[in-house]
């Protein structure tokens, strides 16, 4: 019998409790993706502003940015697995609500107010789920856990897209994939009720208040978890606002209307390209110096979003979409994967936090302010700073460079490539 080579995803899903986790997780992200093509698509068609589009990505992410770092203290301090239960059906009830009021084309005021709910639980469910998923394999296989979990986001990406194109050409429209998404969160459900998650002792000897700040007081304390906590943070404010933004990009940019197939394909083509991306972290990439991995992919990055703004036919920017889903989501996959085997694993919720306030809350500001810029000026100029924002990343973000001080050294599980 072949050995199985630790860090990599064959060894993580030796863990039962992980394969029932990632299982649910990638059933229900399906739902989540399919919600998060359509619901744009929905408000961009029924409006024809991006500034519109911008706002209800801040209703789903913006949460985040508030949230993130007390729901990180409850991940630390509470039982986890009863925690997430009742965020994940705080999800499912007001990703359920989306779909009478679509139905019923109500005021675009109440679809924000649904929407920003399915944000709100988000957020509370983001840094325990994170920090519960690395708990349920050994130390030496955290790699191909964390490449397995990004591999559901952007494998899920992929196929919401296609069922979503599917259930069209069947009948099936917009407010009822709503509904279908509400039913995906029992599989995350019915996953948690049959795991143990182990509980953590509490970080350091902080109380009140200040059990706010470990996670800040952590990334200030160590240059490498600072710097990749920043470093993301300005990476998905000025380099991914078309993430949020995609159906604006691809009817300007390629003229590909956002609610046809056409639309839901290039998404979809991204999307595979990302979840290779982030799946190669924990396979063919495995041996390779995650450091390394997170400087090259920012310049990868950099050219392809270049080139994806600057193509002006379909076929080219099914091309171009396909290496920036990899660029981008390797990118993220290796940084993720370097801060998690830096941290203790009871600090994991408190740092997990900022990741998350990181990654997901300032997409929705960058939204925000970008949406109108891509209403006045198009989307060509938008794209072209980002992929300068990537190329000063590609130099910045060199983690190698900044260990070495006992502060950085002493905090982090070695990895093969950090040998």
């Amino acid at each position: 019998m072949t050995e199985i080579k630790r860090g990599t995803v064959r060894a993580a899903l030796q863990s039962r409790a992980f394969r029932l986790m990632f299982a649910g997780s990638f059933m229900s992200n399906v739902g989540t993706w399919m919600q998060n093509v359509v619901l744009p698509a929905y408000i961009y068609n029924r409006t024809g502003r991006a500034s519109l589009v911008g706002l209800f990505i801040f209703a789903q992410l913006g949460p985040l940015l508030v949230l993130s770092i007390p729901a990180g203290v409850i991940a630390d301090r509470f039982e986890r697995r009863r925690w997430l239960i009742v965020t994940q059906t705080i999800q499912m009830s007001f990703s359920f609500l989306l779909f009478p009021l679509t139905a019923n084309d109500a005021h675009i005021g109440w679809i924000f107010v649904a929407q920003l709910g399915v944000g709100i639980g988000n957020a509370l469910n983001a840094p325990a789920w994170s920090a519960s998923l690395p708990s349920l394999v050994p130390p030496e296989d955290l790699a191909g856990a964390i490449s397995l979990n990004s591999t559901i986001i952007n494998g899920s990406r992929v196929i919401g897209p296609i069922i979503v194109a599917l259930l069209a050409n069947a009948g099936i429209g917009t407010s009822q994939v709503f509904f279908i998404n509400s039913l995906t969160y029992l599989f995350v459900i019915f996953a948690l009720l049959r795991v143990t998650i182990p509980h953590l002792a509490a970080v350091g000897s902080d109380e009140g208040w200040r059990q706010l700040t470990t996670g800040i007081r952590i990334a200030r304390e160590r240059r490498v978890i600072g710097r990749l906590i920043l470093t993301l943070a300005s990476f998905s404010f000025l380099s991914l606002p078309y993430v949020g933004l995609f159906p604006a990009v691809a009817r300007l940019n390629f003229g590909i209307d956002e609610t046809g197939s056409t639309y839901r394909w290039l998404y979809a083509t991204w999307g595979l390209g990302a979840a290779l991306g982030g799946l190669a972290i924990g396979t063919v990439l495995v041996s390779v110096d995650k450091r390394l991995i997170i400087q090259c992919g920012f310049a990868a990055f950099a050219v392809f979003l270049a080139l994806f703004g600057v193509v002006n036919t379909q076929p080219l920017a099914f091309i171009v979409a396909f290496p920036l889903g990899i660029a981008y989501f390797g990118t993220t996959t290796a940084m993720m994967t370097v801060l998690q085997s830096r941290l203790a694993p009871n600090e994991r919720g408190r740092v997990m936090s900022l990741w998350f306030m990181a990654f997901g809350g300032t997409v929705p500001i960058g939204n925000l302010i970008f949406g109108p810029v891509i209403d006045t000026i198009g989307a060509r100029w938008v794209l072209a700073g980002g992929a300068i924002w990537a190329l000063f990343l590609a130099w910045w973000c060199n983690v190698k460079s900044l260990e070495g001080s006992a502060a950085d050294k002493s905090h982090y599980v070695v990895e093969p490539d950090d040998a």
